[in-house]
């Protein structure tokens, strides 16, 4: 059986963690910057864990994480 391919969007976006869990950077950091105030951008520079109804999804995208 041919090994499972790594869907290569997902391998950009979310990185794994010494415990295990999913991490990916905050949405919404790129553009329009002068409308947020300091402080949320400051919080959408921080990595968000993934919650864990969406994991199994993602796991399945990358087998070999």
């Amino acid at each position: 059986m041919a090994k499972m391919k790594t869907k290569r969007a997902a391998a950009k976006r979310f990185k794994r963690t010494g415990s295990g869990k999913l991490t990916f950077m905050s949405p919404g950091q790129n553009h329009a910057s002068m409308a947020k105030n300091a402080k949320r951008q400051r919080r959408l520079k921080a990595m968000d864990t993934l919650q864990a109804g969406d994991r199994k999804v993602i796991e399945n995208l990358l087998p070999y994480m």
